[in-house]
């Protein structure tokens, strides 16, 4: 199973978990985590039996994994264990994967990324544009993330916040 860019119609809803960090990743940090989630996944397994699972990571910034639960389903160990790898990773580049009191969106074509108290106080201040595309970290299938991912800020979570 691949997460790739393409035309083609997904017909497996896949389980989708998003680690947003706090700042795009550098080339060499891409290249590393890279590689510690290729060795993590290729041997993921729940309850001894392998997961069918892939990752990219979105936009430079967002690391989204991929389970194809239709073959097996992940366990709560399983998830554990994917949760202690992305801890090591995080510890390791500070990335703040785990820090869920952020928002990230887009503006002006760039990525930025506050604490959600900033966030609130820009869209009520007016520093920050009602123009804006939001990002949804609580998107868990692939085809929620395909279309919901970034949204519109008035279609978005975010949108109570503008009047």
């Amino acid at each position: 199973m691949k997460i790739e860019e393409s035309n083609i119609v997904e017909t497996n809803d896949y389980r989708v978990i998003i680690y947003p960090a706090s700042r795009p990743l550098t080339p060499k940090e891409s290249k590393v985590i890279t590689e510690k989630l290729y060795d993590f996944l290729s041997s993921w397994a729940a309850h001894g039996k392998p997961l069918s699972s892939s990752f990219k990571i979105e936009k430079n910034q967002f690391i989204v994994v991929c389970v194809d639960e239709e073959k097996e389903a992940a366990s709560g160990c399983s998830i554990d264990s994917l949760g202690g790898i992305m801890k090591e990773i995080d510890q390791e580049f500070q990335l703040g994967l785990f820090d869920r009191m952020k928002a990230s969106f887009v503006e002006n074509g760039e990525i930025k990324t506050m604490k959600l108290q900033d966030f609130r106080k820009g869209l009520k201040e007016g520093s920050i544009s009602g123009e804006i595309e939001v990002f949804d970290f609580s998107k868990n299938s692939y085809v929620a993330f395909l279309s919901d991912f970034l949204l519109p800020l008035k279609r978005s979570w975010a949108g109570i916040y503008v009047d």
